[in-house]
């Protein structure tokens, strides 16, 4: 149990399979190693560890306030709940250059299968948001050089918002970041499905498209990214969000009514966790170490 996870946390070559499929993977988010596990238990081949779902699990806007630390906290209990090929949204990298690089390091240490950056300037936004602002071409290629000279394995993929503003430019970027070595692309907050073709026509190799709920992406099923072609598709802050709201119901009614019993059908029983937990196999592991003794002095 333990000495498989430990042994498969390199997963760029597995994320690397699932891109040459020759069709759309869906790739679950999540945001914690609870969520993790429900994911691969449901069947998904790889994770996305989204930076806004993160943030929102630590109460915190997706404003780029949350720390280089508590994203590597997190990828740490993920990648051991899940032992999945896991990419890593890094936002704009935590700083500059070298902090990008020590970033980048210790998460290809901790066997990542892609490190994401984007191309805005701190502080950051949602990328479905109005008025970003954008690093320069060079300077994004500067990140994208530094991420690839600190990782081993870990992949890098190159997310784009200029397509708020110009479908053309994201595109012209979109090539600028993979001559500096950008493993996928992820044109951000496509508006259309004519955008979203033109992408797909005109730019080669690897791309990552994003299925969020609420946003200016109109909601397309992973049968139409795939035939558009598309590589992966995310979900990134979907399970987040629907257990935010099963919260809210559940601690109003609790607070209305002072007891959980309205909400007993919802629930995961104790014998559904246990098994989603491993638990028996936790118990069998332990019963089978060998107990210490004392040495008998004469």
């Amino acid at each position: 149990m333990f000495k498989s996870q430990v042994l498969a946390f390199s997963h760029a070559e597995e994320l690397k399979k699932l891109i040459g499929l020759g069709e759309a993977v869906s790739i679950a988010g999540v945001y914690n190693p609870l969520s993790a596990k429900l994911a691969k238990d449901a069947g998904f081949p790889a994770l996305y560890l989204s930076g806004a779902a993160l943030s929102a699990s630590l109460a915190l806007p997706d404003l780029g306030v949350m720390t280089a630390d508590e994203l590597i906290y997190a990828v740490k209990g993920i990648t051991r709940a899940s032992s999945l090929p896991l990419i890593v949204d890094c936002d704009t990298g935590y700083g500059e250059a070298l902090n990008l690089m020590t970033l980048a390091r210790a998460l290809d240490d901790l066997g990542v299968a892609a490190i994401q950056i984007e191309d805005q300037i701190m502080p950051k936004k949602c990328g479905h948001l109005s008025d970003k602002r954008l690093v320069t071409v060079d300077e994004m290629c500067q990140r994208i050089t530094a991420c690839k000279s600190a990782v081993n394995r870990s992949l890098v993929c190159a997310r784009t918002d200029a397509a708020q503003s110009s479908i053309e430019e994201a595109i012209s970027r979109a090539h600028a970041y993979q001559k500096s070595g950008a493993d996928i692309i992820f044109v951000e907050a496509l508006k259309t499905p004519a955008e979203m073709s033109l992408v797909r026509k005109q730019v080669d190799g690897a791309l990552l498209a994003n299925m969020t709920e609420f946003g200016v992406t109109p909601e397309t099923t992973l049968k139409n990214w795939d035939e558009i072609g598309f590589n992966l598709v995310i979900y990134p802050v979907s399970a987040m969000r629907v257990a935010a709201m099963a919260m809210k119901e559940f601690y109003a009614d609790l607070s209305n009514h002072g007891s959980a019993s309205n909400f007993l059908p919802k629930m995961m029983t104790r014998k559904e966790l246990y098994e989603v937990l491993e638990y028996s196999e936790y118990e069998s592991l332990d019963s089978n170490i060998i107990k210490s003794s004392v040495p008998k002095i004469k």
